[in-house]
């Protein structure tokens, strides 16, 4: 898996991030943090707050290390790049 994407249901930068990634064809593994509960949740958060202390929303985690928050095209196009 290339990249880990951080979500909410609920978030439209959640949602314009998750089409850019749909219509690029870049395949993604998606945490949606506000559909886990208990034990999941907490964990998630944790792994989250690795990568982004503010824990805001998106973030995505890419296999090379680099890390874009927020709805950013041209930085996930970036990121990519080998």
């Amino acid at each position: 898996m290339r990249l880990k994407f951080y979500s909410l249901s609920t978030c439209i930068w959640c949602r314009k991030t998750r089409t850019y990634l749909d219509e690029n064809n870049i395949s993604y593994a998606e945490v949606t943090v506000d559909k886990l509960t208990g034990g999941e949740r907490e964990e998630a958060l944790r792994e989250l707050a690795r990568f982004n202390p503010n824990k805001s929303f998106p973030t995505l985690v890419f296999e090379n290390g680099k890390i874009v928050i927020g709805y950013k095209p041209d930085d996930i196009r970036d990121a990519l790049k080998k």
